[in-house]
C-alpha cells in the first residue's frame, strides 16, 4: 500500500520530490501532487503548467507521469462528494451555499474557499484547511472525485499501476 509523505510548504514538497527523484531508493516511489493554485491551460501538460505558474523545471530523470495536480485546490475534490461533506458537517451543513458547477476543476480557488466557509458557517466545526481538509480528504470517494475531476483521475489511474 502507498504511503503519503506530506511535504510541507508547495516548495518543500517539490524539493523533496526532486531529491527523491535523485536519490532513487528501491522502497520509493516518488509522486508529486501539489494543487494548480489556478486554471491549468488545456494545451499544458503538468510540467508545463509548473514550469509557467511556478517556474519548476521537470527534474533530471522524472516523467510526465510523475507529477499530478489538484486543479484547482484539493478542496475542489471536496465539491465531488457532497455526501462526504453531509456527513463529516453534520446537519447544520448548508448545501445550498455549493453551487452545481459543470466542470468543477473550472471553480476559481476563492470560489471554492469562499463556498465551503458559507456552507460550514453554522457547523459546529466550520471548514478549515489543516487538520478538518486532511480528515475530509481520507473520507471522500475517489470515484466521485474522479468521475468530476480529470486531473484526480489521472493520478488515480497512475496509483492503480503502482
Amino acid at each position: 500500500m502507498p504511503r503519503v509523505v506530506w511535504g510541507g510548504s508547495r516548495k518543500q514538497t517539490f524539493d523533496q520530490f526532486a531529491a527523491d527523484i535523485v536519490e532513487r531508493r528501491p522502497d520509493v516511489i516518488p509522486l508529486l501532487l501539489v494543487d494548480s493554485e489556478a486554471p491549468v491551460r488545456p494545451d499544458h501538460s503538468v510540467w508545463q503548467h509548473l514550469q509557467a505558474r511556478d517556474r519548476w523545471n521537470k527534474p533530471s530523470g522524472a516523467s510526465d507521469d510523475d507529477a499530478f495536480l489538484m486543479v484547482q485546490i484539493m478542496e475542489t475534490w471536496f465539491l465531488a462528494d457532497r455526501d462526504a461533506l453531509r456527513r463529516y458537517f453534520g446537519v447544520q451543513f448548508a448545501e445550498n451555499a455549493l453551487r452545481q458547477w459543470p466542470e468543477l476543476e473550472a471553480v476559481p480557488k476563492q470560489t471554492v474557499l469562499d463556498a465551503l466557509q458559507r456552507a460550514t458557517a453554522r457547523c459546529q466545526k466550520g471548514y478549515a484547511k489543516g487538520k478538518v481538509s486532511f480528515e475530509l480528504l481520507a473520507q471522500v470517494d475517489p470515484t466521485r472525485v474522479e468521475a468530476a475531476c480529470p486531473h484526480a483521475k489521472a493520478l488515480l489511474d497512475r496509483l492503480k499501476t503502482l
